[in-house]
């Protein structure tokens, strides 16, 4: 199993149904094989959109996707993520980033760089054996605490490379926090 294709599996299991994407992006192939219907965009922040849109419509309960080009693709995304961020709106971007050995190379634009101060969470994948804690990360970001977007950059040289398999992974849990029942109920006993 690719790197790509192990990326669509954990997409499926957190329950994603659409991946908005701007191409080329490796990932938009192995979604559709697995049934995850692909919306292409003409332009990325459309894309972040939509999948912003998933995300609000359903209170959080479905995450919202995009994924997109390295270079101009993740430039162009900046905007809408900033926006998602200051919007609390929980979203998964998947940016194609260059081949690791080219990922510092100026004028190159490395997402991990850039996104930090606008996403809860930012990582650049390194290696194939860390795709399940990686995503798992950005979908326990997602799901608990603020919403807000989280980026998992995937180098372009990094796609085709193959995972251990099984892949072990288990979805992210929400988890709400609420007061202490004790509390509420001597607040309730003095109301009363």
């Amino acid at each position: 199993m690719t790197v790509s294709d192990a990326i669509a599996h954990i997409l499926k299991a957190e329950g994603v149904e659409y991946l908005f994407a701007y191409p080329v992006n490796s990932l938009i192939e192995s979604a559709a094989k697995l049934d995850i219907r692909t919306v292409i965009v003409r332009q990325e922040r459309i894309g972040l959109h939509m999948a912003d849109a998933i995300s609000r419509l359903s209170s959080g309960k479905k995450i919202g996707v995009f994924c997109m080009q390295s270079g101009p693709g993740t430039e162009n995304a900046f905007g809408g993520v900033a926006q998602a961020f200051g919007e609390s709106a929980p979203i998964v971007v998947i940016p194609m980033g260059y081949a690791r050995h080219l990922s510092h190379v100026p004028p190159n634009f490395h997402a991990y760089l850039n996104f930090q101060h606008i996403t809860k969470s930012c990582e650049s994948l390194t290696v194939a054996e860390a795709i399940p804690e990686v995503m798992r990360r950005a979908f326990t970001q997602v799901r608990n605490g603020r919403p807000g977007p989280a980026l998992v950059e995937i180098p372009a040289d990094l796609f085709g490379e193959n995972v251990p398999e099984p892949i072990q992974y288990t979805p992210a849990p929400s988890v709400r926090i609420g007061p202490d029942p004790d509390a509420v109920q001597a607040a309730a006993t003095a109301l009363i």
